[in-house]
């Protein structure tokens, strides 16, 4: 018999916000069935299920169905338009503090994978080792899920990390409102679960007044071997992706993941390239590690190349500066930020590398002589497209070009002293991301 979908419809709910009773049926489960007729489905265990609110501040407030954790939430709304790559895009640290809008109807269909490493100790599947989204908001949400390398539901997966989500309310409308006013400070309430006692401004968490990137950068020092010796690279770690470091020691770079704030312009020669990762948040507040890229360009030929938070850190070194977009770009077919680099403020040694078609907005910057760019997009992107992932073979070119040119350069110096006086973890199962969940409140 040939495999059908069935969809399981829930009791059609009554709500009245205006005192009008309103009947809104909700699919809750979609499941894959070889049967024709719809099957009693047991629901996760450590699952909260319920009523819930998507409430965005100075805005509507939608009405749902709560999954994953018995807890409330609140951040910045904003959507993607990603069809797929749920359990990466949860796990980005580029979405700290940020409730995850999907315009995909069916989220959690093939449900949670493990939290297995691959040979550089990397998670494979997943970009951190927390979801970092403070909830989610989906249309329609699979229960019960269908996929080989699925441990759990995506229900079960959020209960387990304290994450709350909400099903059943339209995301085409939110959507449009978040087109029409912007990316929204909003909240996932939970029915039944009261707040510690707080007013109107602290129950909607404004993310771009926090320092985002202390939370999602490393605590210390930690080594990601290659294997292959061909470069050491000097990662300051905004945020930074599982991916971003497999795409770096997969090509034979040895990684050495620095803290976001590392004074990496007084330890650049022991380096072969630096590299400057994603991540959360205003790039106007990280201070500390523009002014370190200024030093760095000032003082070092090194090559130097930027993903996301690295690239508008980069071109805010160099002396541009940055904006906040309305609703952001958001998607594996489009470039995933929500600030962009004013090309227009460039200074004279760099030009505009990469340009987004569908706004305008800078995509990329190229220093003019110096083995110097950045990307705003993703060229390691997970699930894709990788298209332009030959850009960390460029990095590599430039590297080696580099290391011709000033000979002494090209030595392996993982262990150099200069390094001494900061604890080097070179396990790399003790993955920097550890030291990230300390501090994940």
């Amino acid at each position: 018999m040939a495999t059908s979908v069935v969809w399981h419809a829930l009791k059609p709910r009554i709500s009245s916000p205006d005192g009008l009773k309103t009947v809104a049926r909700v699919r809750r489960l979609a499941t894959v069935s070889d049967a024709l007729v719809p099957q009693a489905i047991p629901r996760p265990k450590k699952a909260c299920f319920g009523a819930a609110a998507f409430k965005i501040k100075d805005g509507p407030t939608f009405y749902g169905n709560s999954f994953g954790a018995m807890a409330n939430a609140s951040g910045e709304a904003v959507f993607t338009t990603s069809l797929v790559g749920y359990p990466e895009s949860m796990t980005d640290p580029s979405y700290r503090k940020q409730i995850l809008v999907f315009t995909q109807p069916l989220i959690g269909n093939y449900g949670v994978p493990s939290a297995e490493r691959d040979t550089y100790g990397l998670l494979r599947h997943f970009e951190s080792s927390t979801i970092q989204t403070s909830g989610i908001v989906v249309g329609d949400v699979a229960l019960q899920h269908s996929h080989w390398t699925a441990v759990q539901s995506l229900s079960e997966w959020c209960a387990q990390e304290g994450v709350p989500g909400i099903s059943g309310v339209d995301t085409r409308e939110i959507v449009k409102f978040l087109r029409d006013h912007g990316s929204s400070r909003a909240r996932i309430d939970i029915d039944g679960i009261q707040d510690a006692a707080q007013d109107w401004e602290q129950a909607y968490e404004d993310p771009a007044e926090m320092d985002l990137i202390a939370l999602v950068s490393t605590r210390k020092p930690f080594h990601v071997l290659s294997g292959g010796g061909l470069a050491h690279i000097a990662l300051i770690d905004c945020g930074v992706k599982e991916n971003i470091i497999r795409s770096l020691v997969s090509r034979g770079m040895s990684v050495t993941c620095l803290p976001y704030d590392f004074p990496i312009h007084t330890h650049a020669h022991e380096f072969d390239g630096v590299f400057i990762s994603n991540g959360p948040g205003d790039p106007t507040r990280c201070k500390s590690t523009s002014g370190n890229l200024r030093q760095l360009m000032n003082t070092s030929n090194i090559p130097i190349m930027g993903i996301c938070l690295g690239h508008q850190l980069l071109a805010i070194a160099a002396g541009a500066r940055t904006s906040k977009m309305r609703y952001g770009n958001r998607a594996h077919n489009i470039p995933n930020h929500g600030y962009a680099v004013d090309a227009s403020t460039l200074p004279s040694d760099f030009q505009e590398h990469f340009v987004n078609l569908n706004d305008g907005s800078n995509e990329g910057i190229i220093h003019r002589s110096r083995p110097i760019f950045s990307t705003q997009f993703h060229p390691e992107a997970k699930g894709g497209p990788l298209d332009t992932s030959y850009l960390f073979h460029v990095y590599l070119e430039h590297i080696q070009k580099y290391n011709q040119n000033v000979p002494e350069y090209s030595k392996d110096r993982r262990s150099s002293p200069g390094l001494a006086q900061f604890p080097l973890d070179l396990n790399p199962l003790h993955h920097g991301h550890a030291e990230r969940a300390e501090s994940l409140s």
